[in-house]
C-alpha cells in the first residue's frame, strides 16, 4: 500500500478567446486543453497549483455532462441548430456516453466544431487505475482535470434468477475534512468539492466497466455529502431524470452536519437518507467522528424524527462495528433505546470495519457482529448486515487512492516551482 513511483504527469492548459459562431453576441471563454483519455498509472501523481480558494471546485459552465434536455435544447438554439439537436445531445452523452465532442458522429461537423471552438466538453474524465477483486468488485479511480484522483465502486449482485442489481458507490468531495478516526479518505485529507458532472461521470464509468446499467447509487464514497449538497443535488436530479435510475434507489449518506438535514428534508425526496451513527451516547461518538461536537446526538435525532414526518421516508442509520470499542451487546441495547425514544421504524445497517493501514481498529469477530444485532432485532429494531465487498480490492473509502496519492504532495506551479509544503487530499 505504501509502494510509490516517481512519475509525474502535469497538465496543459491554455487560454483562447474564439466568437462564437452563429450566436448574435460575440461571447469569449476560456478553454482548457482536455485530458487524454488513457493513462498509465503511475504512483505518485503531481497536482496542478489550487485555485484561489482549493475547498472550491473550479466552475467550469462549458460541461454538457449534468445538462437537461431542456437546457440541451435551448444550447443548441444558441449554435443556430434546431431544438431537436439538443436531443441528440441528450441521447449521446446519456445513452450512447460518448466521451469526446468529435464522437457525436449524429450530429454535422460544424455544429461539432463550433461546440469545441467555443470551449465545451462533455466532462468525462479518464480512468486512471482499475482494481478488480474476487467477488466482482470493481474500484476505480479517476483523474480529474486538476490532476487529483478519486474512486468510485462498482458492487454487482447476483439474485436466484440471475438478475443482476448494479451498485455504484459515489464520492463527492476530494478527500473529506471530517476525519472520522476510522475512515482513510480521512486520513489523505481534503482538497476541494466535486462538481455535478464529477459526480455523475462515475456512475457512467461503473456502466462502462460492467457493460450493464447501473441499478442503485449510494452516496458513500469519498466526502461528506452534506457538505457539498448543491452540487450532489444536481446530480441526484440528473442521475434521477436523465440517467433513469429511481429515486427509490438513490442513497445519500451524511456522518452529519448542522441545518442540512432540514434543507435536504425541504426537497422532499423520495431517497433514502442514511446517517452515520457510529456509537449510542455522545461521548463515544465524539471520541469515533470528531465533528460530532458540533453536532450532538439529541440534535440529529430530532432532525431525522422532522425528516421522516416531513418526507414519511424512513431513516436508515449506518453503525460501523469497531472490536472492543463500540460492538458490544450493551452497547446495542443503548442503541436501541437511544432509537425508541426518538420514534419507530428506524432501520439500522451494521458495517464490520474495513481494515485500513495504520489503523489503530479492528474488526469484530463474526459472534460478536451477530450477537450485537440480535440485541437490536430483540428490541425491535430492522437490522441488515452489510455484506462486506472488496476486501481485496482496498474497498474502505479512500484505501485505493491512498495507494496512488499521499498528503502532502509536491504541487508544481506555473512557473515550475515546486512547494512540498502544501497538504492536498488526493
Amino acid at each position: 500500500m505504501n509502494v510509490m513511483f516517481a512519475t509525474k504527469i502535469s497538465m496543459l492548459q491554455h487560454v483562447c478567446v474564439v466568437p462564437l459562431v452563429r450566436s448574435i453576441r460575440h461571447r469569449s471563454f476560456t478553454v482548457s486543453a482536455s485530458a487524454s483519455t488513457t493513462v498509465t498509472p503511475s504512483r505518485n501523481l503531481t497536482v496542478s497549483s489550487p485555485t484561489s480558494s482549493s475547498r472550491a471546485p473550479h466552475v467550469d459552465p462549458r460541461v454538457l455532462l449534468g445538462m437537461s434536455e431542456h437546457d440541451l435544447q435551448q444550447l443548441a438554439v444558441e449554435f443556430g441548430q434546431q431544438s431537436y439537436r439538443g436531443k441528440q445531445l441528450h441521447h449521446l452523452i446519456y445513452k450512447r456516453k460518448a466521451k469526446e465532442i468529435q464522437d457525436f458522429s449524429h450530429l454535422p461537423q460544424a455544429f461539432r466544431n463550433d461546440l469545441i471552438e467555443a470551449g465545451w466538453k462533455i466532462g468525462r474524465s479518464p480512468i486512471y487505475h482499475t482494481v478488480t477483486a474476487a467477488d466482482g468488485t470493481v474500484k476505480l479511480l479517476l483523474k480529474l482535470e486538476d490532476n487529483r484522483l478519486i474512486e468510485t465502486v462498482g458492487i454487482p449482485v447476483e439474485d436466484e434468477k440471475g438478475s443482476m442489481r448494479l451498485t455504484a458507490c459515489v464520492s463527492s468531495q476530494v478527500g473529506c475534512p471530517l476525519r472520522c478516526s476510522f475512515c482513510a479518505t480521512g486520513k489523505g485529507g481534503f482538497s476541494r468539492n466535486l462538481q455535478r458532472h464529477e459526480i455523475i461521470e462515475q456512475v457512467l464509468a461503473i456502466e462502462d466497466i460492467f457493460k450493464h446499467r447501473v441499478t442503485n447509487v449510494v452516496f458513500m464514497g469519498m466526502g461528506e455529502p452534506m457538505l457539498n449538497l448543491k452540487s450532489v443535488l444536481d446530480a441526484h436530479r440528473c442521475l434521477n431524470k436523465d440517467v433513469q435510475i429511481g429515486q427509490r434507489m438513490i442513497t445519500i449518506s451524511t456522518v452529519g452536519v448542522p441545518n442540512t438535514i432540514k434543507k435536504l428534508a425541504s426537497h422532499k425526496l423520495q431517497s433514502t437518507l442514511a446517517v452515520s451513527l457510529h456509537a449510542p451516547n455522545q461521548k463515544l461518538r465524539e471520541m469515533i467522528v470528531p465533528s460530532a461536537k458540533s453536532y450532538p446526538l439529541d440534535a440529529i435525532m430530532k432532525d431525522c424524527r422532522d425528516y421522516f414526518a416531513e418526507t414519511s421516508r424512513r431513516v436508515s442509520f449506518e453503525y460501523a462495528l469497531l472490536a472492543g470499542v463500540n460492538d458490544s451487546v450493551e452497547q446495542a441495547r443503548e442503541l436501541a433505546e437511544l432509537l425508541h425514544e426518538w420514534g419507530r421504524g428506524y432501520h439500522v445497517n451494521l458495517i464490520p470495519f474495513n481494515p485500513i493501514e495504520g489503523s489503530e481498529y479492528r474488526r469484530p469477530n463474526k459472534k460478536t457482529v451477530s450477537a450485537f444485532a440480535c440485541a437490536l432485532e430483540s428490541r425491535k429494531i430492522t437490522v441488515s448486515i452489510r455484506q462486506t465487498r472488496g476486501l481485496d480490492a482496498s474497498a474502505a473509502c479512500g484505501q485505493l487512492r491512498n495507494n496512488f496519492q499521499k498528503s502532502p504532495l509536491i504541487i508544481e506551479s506555473d512557473r515550475g516551482e515546486s512547494q512540498s509544503d502544501v497538504a492536498v487530499a488526493c
